[in-house]
Protein backbone atom coordinates (compact mmCIF):
# COMPACT_ATOMS: atom_id res chain seq x y z
CA UNK A 1 0.00 0.00 0.00
CA UNK A 2 1.21 2.95 -1.31
CA UNK A 3 1.72 6.65 0.79
CA UNK A 4 -0.31 8.48 -0.90
CA UNK A 5 -3.36 5.47 -0.22
CA UNK A 6 -2.23 6.02 3.83
CA UNK A 7 -2.72 9.08 3.82
CA UNK A 8 -6.00 9.17 1.57
CA UNK A 9 -7.34 5.87 4.26
CA UNK A 10 -6.05 8.26 7.26
CA UNK A 11 -7.82 11.37 5.83
CA UNK A 12 -11.60 9.69 5.28
CA UNK A 13 -10.87 8.25 9.11
CA UNK A 14 -10.19 11.48 10.25
CA UNK A 15 -13.39 12.95 8.92
CA UNK A 16 -15.70 10.03 10.38
CA UNK A 17 -13.82 9.98 13.99
CA UNK A 18 -14.18 14.20 13.99
CA UNK A 19 -18.07 13.34 12.82
CA UNK A 20 -18.55 9.98 15.52
CA UNK A 21 -17.01 12.50 18.32
CA UNK A 22 -19.01 15.22 17.29
CA UNK A 23 -22.29 14.13 18.63
CA UNK A 24 -21.28 14.38 22.09
CA UNK A 25 -19.03 17.20 22.23
CA UNK A 26 -21.27 19.75 21.21
CA UNK A 27 -24.39 18.18 22.76
CA UNK A 28 -22.50 18.77 26.37
CA UNK A 29 -22.53 22.39 26.40
CA UNK A 30 -25.88 22.70 25.13
CA UNK A 31 -28.27 24.92 26.14
CA UNK A 32 -26.78 25.47 29.33
CA UNK A 33 -23.48 27.65 27.70
CA UNK A 34 -24.95 28.32 23.79
CA UNK A 35 -28.69 27.52 22.46
CA UNK A 36 -29.10 25.02 19.58
CA UNK A 37 -29.77 28.12 16.95
CA UNK A 38 -26.70 30.12 18.16
CA UNK A 39 -24.81 27.23 17.92
CA UNK A 40 -25.86 26.99 14.06
CA UNK A 41 -24.73 31.16 13.70
CA UNK A 42 -21.11 30.28 15.01
CA UNK A 43 -20.86 27.28 13.13
CA UNK A 44 -21.81 29.27 9.86
CA UNK A 45 -19.90 31.92 10.73
CA UNK A 46 -17.07 30.70 12.02
CA UNK A 47 -16.23 27.94 8.92
CA UNK A 48 -17.39 30.12 6.15
CA UNK A 49 -14.89 32.53 6.98
CA UNK A 50 -12.17 29.92 7.14
CA UNK A 51 -13.43 28.90 4.15
CA UNK A 52 -13.56 32.63 2.60
CA UNK A 53 -9.79 32.86 4.31
CA UNK A 54 -8.50 29.80 2.03
CA UNK A 55 -10.22 30.80 -1.53
CA UNK A 56 -7.28 32.82 -2.79
CA UNK A 57 -5.14 29.50 -2.85
CA UNK A 58 -7.74 27.46 -5.00
CA UNK A 59 -8.85 28.43 -8.29
CA UNK A 60 -10.91 31.76 -8.82
CA UNK A 61 -14.34 30.62 -10.26
CA UNK A 62 -17.58 33.08 -10.73
CA UNK A 63 -21.18 31.17 -10.02
CA UNK A 64 -22.80 31.09 -13.57
CA UNK A 65 -26.33 32.61 -13.35
CA UNK A 66 -28.10 29.86 -14.72
CA UNK A 67 -27.03 27.93 -11.13
CA UNK A 68 -28.02 30.89 -9.11
CA UNK A 69 -31.40 28.64 -7.72
CA UNK A 70 -29.86 25.71 -7.44
CA UNK A 71 -27.43 26.68 -4.99
CA UNK A 72 -29.56 28.85 -3.58
CA UNK A 73 -31.64 25.86 -2.66
CA UNK A 74 -28.49 23.64 -1.61
CA UNK A 75 -27.62 25.97 0.65
CA UNK A 76 -31.40 26.22 1.97
CA UNK A 77 -31.58 22.41 2.79
CA UNK A 78 -27.59 21.66 3.46
CA UNK A 79 -26.64 24.75 5.62
CA UNK A 80 -29.99 26.17 7.17
CA UNK A 81 -32.54 23.17 7.68
CA UNK A 82 -30.04 20.17 7.80
CA UNK A 83 -27.59 22.09 10.52
CA UNK A 84 -30.75 23.42 12.43
CA UNK A 85 -32.67 20.14 12.74
CA UNK A 86 -29.40 18.44 13.90
CA UNK A 87 -28.52 20.90 16.93
CA UNK A 88 -32.06 21.25 18.19
CA UNK A 89 -32.43 17.57 17.93
CA UNK A 90 -29.57 17.30 19.49
CA UNK A 91 -30.52 19.68 22.47
CA UNK A 92 -33.71 17.23 22.84
CA UNK A 93 -32.51 14.12 22.39
CA UNK A 94 -29.26 12.21 23.16
CA UNK A 95 -26.11 12.07 21.47
CA UNK A 96 -26.29 7.81 20.71
CA UNK A 97 -30.12 8.70 19.32
CA UNK A 98 -28.62 11.36 16.57
CA UNK A 99 -25.27 9.53 15.57
CA UNK A 100 -27.22 6.27 14.97
CA UNK A 101 -30.42 7.91 13.03
CA UNK A 102 -28.46 10.22 10.84
CA UNK A 103 -26.62 7.24 9.60
CA UNK A 104 -29.98 6.40 7.52
CA UNK A 105 -29.23 9.54 5.13
CA UNK A 106 -27.68 6.85 2.38
CA UNK A 107 -31.25 5.22 2.26
CA UNK A 108 -33.26 8.54 2.05
CA UNK A 109 -31.02 9.65 -0.38
CA UNK A 110 -32.11 6.03 -2.73
CA UNK A 111 -35.62 7.01 -2.28
CA UNK A 112 -35.29 10.75 -3.11
CA UNK A 113 -33.59 9.50 -6.44
CA UNK A 114 -36.51 7.00 -6.83
CA UNK A 115 -39.12 9.25 -6.57
CA UNK A 116 -37.34 12.33 -8.33
CA UNK A 117 -35.08 11.04 -10.65
CA UNK A 118 -36.08 7.42 -11.51
CA UNK A 119 -33.64 5.59 -10.36
CA UNK A 120 -34.74 2.31 -9.93
CA UNK A 121 -34.71 -0.16 -6.79
CA UNK A 122 -34.37 -3.53 -6.51
CA UNK A 123 -35.67 -6.00 -4.49
CA UNK A 124 -32.33 -5.75 -2.07
CA UNK A 125 -32.36 -1.90 -1.83
CA UNK A 126 -36.03 -2.55 -1.35
CA UNK A 127 -35.54 -4.46 2.16
CA UNK A 128 -32.45 -2.12 3.09
CA UNK A 129 -34.73 0.51 3.38
CA UNK A 130 -37.48 -1.45 5.50
CA UNK A 131 -35.09 -2.04 7.90
CA UNK A 132 -33.32 1.09 7.90
CA UNK A 133 -36.75 2.87 8.38
CA UNK A 134 -38.00 0.03 10.94
CA UNK A 135 -34.82 0.97 12.90
CA UNK A 136 -34.96 4.81 12.77
CA UNK A 137 -38.41 4.85 13.60
CA UNK A 138 -38.23 2.45 16.47
CA UNK A 139 -35.82 4.43 18.06
CA UNK A 140 -37.86 7.28 17.62
CA UNK A 141 -41.05 6.11 18.74
CA UNK A 142 -40.59 3.42 21.42
CA UNK A 143 -37.73 4.89 22.89
CA UNK A 144 -37.59 6.37 26.75
CA UNK A 145 -39.17 10.20 26.29
CA UNK A 146 -36.92 11.92 28.32
CA UNK A 147 -33.91 11.52 30.82
CA UNK A 148 -30.80 13.95 31.82
CA UNK A 149 -30.08 16.54 29.85
CA UNK A 150 -32.30 14.96 27.10
CA UNK A 151 -36.10 16.50 27.49
CA UNK A 152 -37.85 15.65 24.79
CA UNK A 153 -36.19 12.73 23.39
CA UNK A 154 -39.17 11.44 20.44
CA UNK A 155 -38.94 14.97 18.91
CA UNK A 156 -35.15 15.43 18.46
CA UNK A 157 -35.04 11.91 17.18
CA UNK A 158 -38.21 13.12 14.76
CA UNK A 159 -36.04 16.95 13.99
CA UNK A 160 -33.04 14.07 13.31
CA UNK A 161 -34.81 12.72 10.62
CA UNK A 162 -36.16 15.82 9.37
CA UNK A 163 -32.03 16.34 9.01
CA UNK A 164 -31.34 13.23 7.56
CA UNK A 165 -33.82 13.61 4.49
CA UNK A 166 -32.75 17.51 4.11
CA UNK A 167 -29.32 17.02 4.13
CA UNK A 168 -30.32 13.86 1.47
CA UNK A 169 -32.36 16.35 -0.74
CA UNK A 170 -28.79 18.52 -0.29
CA UNK A 171 -26.74 15.86 -1.70
CA UNK A 172 -28.80 15.41 -4.40
CA UNK A 173 -29.11 18.89 -5.43
CA UNK A 174 -25.80 19.76 -4.94
CA UNK A 175 -24.14 16.82 -7.08
CA UNK A 176 -24.47 18.48 -10.49
CA UNK A 177 -22.66 21.55 -8.72
CA UNK A 178 -19.66 19.60 -7.84
CA UNK A 179 -18.89 18.35 -11.48
CA UNK A 180 -19.35 22.41 -11.70
CA UNK A 181 -17.22 24.37 -9.43
CA UNK A 182 -14.66 23.74 -7.16
CA UNK A 183 -15.93 22.28 -3.70
CA UNK A 184 -13.93 25.88 -1.68
CA UNK A 185 -15.94 27.66 -4.21
CA UNK A 186 -19.75 25.91 -3.51
CA UNK A 187 -18.15 25.82 0.31
CA UNK A 188 -17.61 29.24 0.72
CA UNK A 189 -20.92 30.77 -0.88
CA UNK A 190 -23.28 27.77 0.37
CA UNK A 191 -21.86 29.09 3.77
CA UNK A 192 -22.73 32.82 3.30
CA UNK A 193 -26.06 31.69 2.32
CA UNK A 194 -26.90 29.16 4.77
CA UNK A 195 -25.18 32.54 7.46
CA UNK A 196 -28.05 34.81 5.76
CA UNK A 197 -30.88 32.29 5.39
CA UNK A 198 -30.74 31.20 9.18
CA UNK A 199 -29.62 34.14 10.57
CA UNK A 200 -33.29 35.35 11.45
CA UNK A 201 -33.39 32.26 13.22
CA UNK A 202 -30.02 32.04 14.88
CA UNK A 203 -29.39 35.44 16.07
CA UNK A 204 -31.12 36.03 18.91
CA UNK A 205 -29.76 33.09 20.44
CA UNK A 206 -26.13 33.61 19.32
CA UNK A 207 -26.13 37.43 21.14
CA UNK A 208 -27.23 36.16 23.97
CA UNK A 209 -24.38 33.93 25.06
CA UNK A 210 -22.37 35.54 27.41
CA UNK A 211 -19.01 34.98 25.45
CA UNK A 212 -16.58 36.65 27.98
CA UNK A 213 -17.59 34.05 30.82
CA UNK A 214 -16.56 30.88 28.95
CA UNK A 215 -14.86 28.52 30.50
CA UNK A 216 -11.95 26.62 28.35
CA UNK A 217 -13.94 23.39 28.43
CA UNK A 218 -16.43 25.15 26.19
CA UNK A 219 -14.51 27.23 23.92
CA UNK A 220 -12.59 24.19 22.74
CA UNK A 221 -15.82 22.47 22.44
CA UNK A 222 -16.91 25.32 19.85
CA UNK A 223 -13.79 25.42 18.30
CA UNK A 224 -13.86 21.69 17.85
CA UNK A 225 -17.38 22.00 15.91
CA UNK A 226 -16.36 25.08 14.11
CA UNK A 227 -12.57 24.17 13.02
CA UNK A 228 -13.16 20.39 12.61
CA UNK A 229 -16.80 19.42 12.10
CA UNK A 230 -17.59 22.39 10.05
CA UNK A 231 -14.07 22.88 8.34
CA UNK A 232 -11.48 19.79 8.58
CA UNK A 233 -14.02 17.34 7.50
CA UNK A 234 -14.85 18.87 4.04
CA UNK A 235 -10.91 19.24 3.64
CA UNK A 236 -10.63 15.19 4.42
CA UNK A 237 -12.99 14.29 2.49
CA UNK A 238 -12.13 16.33 -0.45
CA UNK A 239 -8.36 15.16 -0.03
CA UNK A 240 -9.04 11.37 0.40
CA UNK A 241 -11.58 11.88 -2.76
CA UNK A 242 -8.46 12.18 -4.76
CA UNK A 243 -7.27 8.42 -4.38
CA UNK A 244 -9.96 6.58 -3.11
CA UNK A 245 -12.98 5.63 -4.89
CA UNK A 246 -15.99 7.51 -3.36
CA UNK A 247 -17.45 4.03 -2.36
CA UNK A 248 -14.43 3.27 -0.46
CA UNK A 249 -14.84 6.76 0.65
CA UNK A 250 -18.62 6.31 1.70
CA UNK A 251 -17.93 2.93 3.50
CA UNK A 252 -16.76 5.01 6.44
CA UNK A 253 -19.99 5.70 7.35
CA UNK A 254 -20.74 2.53 9.38
CA UNK A 255 -17.63 3.76 11.54
CA UNK A 256 -19.73 6.77 12.42
CA UNK A 257 -22.53 5.36 14.73
CA UNK A 258 -20.08 3.41 16.22
CA UNK A 259 -17.38 6.01 17.18
CA UNK A 260 -20.42 8.01 18.52
CA UNK A 261 -21.79 5.62 20.68
CA UNK A 262 -18.40 4.43 22.36
CA UNK A 263 -17.51 7.84 22.67
CA UNK A 264 -20.66 9.02 24.70
CA UNK A 265 -20.98 5.63 26.80
CA UNK A 266 -17.25 6.20 28.04
CA UNK A 267 -17.59 9.82 28.48
CA UNK A 268 -21.11 8.76 30.68
CA UNK A 269 -22.89 11.35 28.28
CA UNK A 270 -25.27 8.38 27.66
CA UNK A 271 -25.72 4.86 27.77
CA UNK A 272 -26.70 1.79 25.71
CA UNK A 273 -29.68 -0.22 25.94
CA UNK A 274 -31.45 -2.85 24.03
CA UNK A 275 -33.41 -0.62 21.43
CA UNK A 276 -30.80 1.58 20.65
CA UNK A 277 -28.45 -1.77 19.68
CA UNK A 278 -31.26 -3.07 17.54
CA UNK A 279 -31.90 0.15 15.77
CA UNK A 280 -28.17 0.79 15.11
CA UNK A 281 -28.03 -3.36 13.80
CA UNK A 282 -31.20 -2.45 11.63
CA UNK A 283 -30.03 0.62 10.13
CA UNK A 284 -26.56 -0.42 9.25
CA UNK A 285 -27.57 -3.53 7.61
CA UNK A 286 -30.30 -1.44 5.92
CA UNK A 287 -27.24 1.22 4.27
CA UNK A 288 -25.04 -1.88 3.42
CA UNK A 289 -28.13 -3.57 1.46
CA UNK A 290 -29.01 0.24 -0.12
CA UNK A 291 -25.03 0.80 -0.82
CA UNK A 292 -23.64 -2.30 -2.12
CA UNK A 293 -22.90 -2.63 -5.56
CA UNK A 294 -23.76 -5.84 -7.35
CA UNK A 295 -21.10 -7.60 -8.92
CA UNK A 296 -20.65 -8.20 -12.50
CA UNK A 297 -19.99 -11.09 -14.22
CA UNK A 298 -17.12 -10.35 -16.74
Amino acid sequence: MGRQKILALLAAFGATLIYGLNHTIAKVIMPEYIGAYGFIMLRLLGAGLLFWAISPYFPKERIQYEDYGRLFFAALLGMCINMLMFFKGLELSTPINSGVIITITPIIVLVLSYLFLKEPIGWRKTIGIFLGFTGALGLTLFGVESQQNAPNIPLGNALFLINSSSYAAYLILVKPLTQKYHTITLMKWSFLIGLLLSSPVTFTEFMAVEWNALPMDVIWRMAFVVVGTSFLTYLFNVYSLKTLSPTTVGAFIYFQPLIAILYAVLSENDQLDVLKITATFLILIGVYLVTKKRNRLH
